[in-house]
């Protein structure tokens, strides 16, 4: 029988509004989601290993905002832009530029909506395609980073610079708003429209007001290819993950889920994938899944001295937070053996996830140098990360180093910081 989560999963039209990441599917979908990002893994190793007939494709994950979704609304052939409200069940859809403002819109985005409504018209996009606006003719920047001329813009965490000069350089230059496009949905409406994860652009009209790129991870060459050594490697890392995995008991896994999934939206900052990024907000690796695991009861407690006590103002209000933070420790207690296995199994799917990442970062990239800001100035880093997408099921995780990237995401200087 599937739970009403899983329920949703399988029957709702897919939208391309969040993607996880393959080490904590384990945590989301319990042995289901374990037993495919190993399966992920391997087809990547293969792939990585010179076997064109994997049956998975990668494309590069982008730090692009806003998000924005354009096409034509096949209710009435209409060309439109919007953001994440597209598919709210009164569809929030910009198909005048005065609906901007009429929708509610403002400042920055508001800004960013109206080019986008007018330029990307010219694209002759005839379904729906979602993106992210990388930057508007106002972002572009001339900078000096290490004694050398970049154009910069900076949309979010990461700060793309092209040389000033470059063939990039001109046509970025022209432009008057860039977009990588990741996404095709289709469908009769866009209420009930599915997402397939990838977007062809090679039919897309060209115009010099438009920059675009799709985001497909073109170069398998070199650099690129797993040398014996580095396979073998890969291949003990998800060995030991089947090893561990064979150690789970469904039935206690899908205990703990359920009594994570069962976590108030006020409490949810008391969940062990919360308990697990503020760690990464701190830039530590788990190296000990056992005391990192045990220090969760810590954390939990920690967390509603913190977070949640000091909110409550009535007597029976506290004995109420507490008995739930009691019931949280008592199961996650209860659990504990299921906890540390199910740590032990991300540690070995991160290991294995860093040698494709690192891989994958020597390809040629679509902007040649990314930096983030720091109080000293520029740091160099790696394109956000990847997102690697089974042909056949159209199911996709995301593959971010997260010391790296989610480090920098949640402690990076970011553009309205300025």
């Amino acid at each position: 029988v599937l739970s009403f989560r899983q329920y949703l999963i399988e029957a709702a039209p897919i939208k391309n509004l969040h993607l996880e990441h393959i080490e904590d599917e384990i945590f989301n979908l319990g042995v289901r989601g374990a037993r495919e990002s190993i399966n992920f893994l391997r087809s990547l190793r293969n792939m990585l290993s010179g076997d064109s007939q994997t049956p998975v494709t990668v494309t590069v994950k982008f730090d692009g905002a806003p998000a924005v979704f354009v096409g034509i609304d096949p209710s009435d052939g209409k060309f439109f832009v919007g953001t994440k409200g597209v598919f709210n069940k009164d569809p929030k859809v910009v198909k005048a530029e005065s609906d901007i403002a009429n929708l509610g819109y403002k400042g920055g985005l508001a800004e960013k909506l109206k080019v986008a409504f007018k330029e990307l018209k010219l694209l002759g996009i005839t379904g729906v395609l979602q993106g992210d606006i990388m930057f508007t003719k106002g972002d572009l920047e001339e900078k000096e980073i290490s004694g050398e001329s970049f154009t910069t813009f900076q949309p979010n965490t990461i700060v793309y610079a092209v040389p000033v000069g470059s063939d990039l350089d001109k046509k970025i230059k022209k432009a008057n708003i860039g977009v990588v496009f990741h996404t095709t949905y289709e469908g009769d409406s866009l209420e009930t429209m599915g997402a397939a994860f990838g977007a062809n652009v090679s039919k897309l009209n060209k115009s010099s007001n438009v920059w675009f790129s799709g985001v497909d991870y073109e170069d398998y060459s070199g650099s690129v290819t797993m040398t014996k050594a580095e396979t073998s490697e890969i291949t003990k890392h998800l060995s030991n993950a089947g090893k561990v995995f064979h150690k789970i008991k469904t039935s206690s896994l899908d205990a703990f889920l359920k009594s994570q999934d069962g976590l108030p939206s006020s409490l949810v900052g008391a969940s062990l994938k919360t308990y697990n990024n503020s760690k990464i907000r701190q830039g530590e690796k788990v190296t000990n899944p056992t005391s990192h695991a045990m220090g969760y009861v810590g954390y939990i407690r920690q967390y509603f001295d913190t977070k949640v006590f000091p909110k409550v103002k009535s007597e029976s209000g506290k004995k109420t937070k507490e008995q739930q933070m009691m019931a949280i420790i008592k199961e996650s207690k209860k659990l504990m053996s299921t906890i540390i296995n199910c740590l032990i199994l991300h540690n070995h799917i991160v290991d294995a996830k860093m040698m494709i990442v690192e891989k994958l970062n020597n390809g040629a990239k679509r902007f040649p140098n990314t930096f983030v800001r720091t109080d000293s100035g520029y740091k160099i880093v790696n394109d956000e990360g990847y997102v690697a997408i089974d042909k056949s099921s159209g199911g996709a995780v995301k593959l971010v180093d997260r010391l790296e990237f989610s480090y920098n995401n949640f402690n990076g200087i970011k553009n309205w910081d300025k």
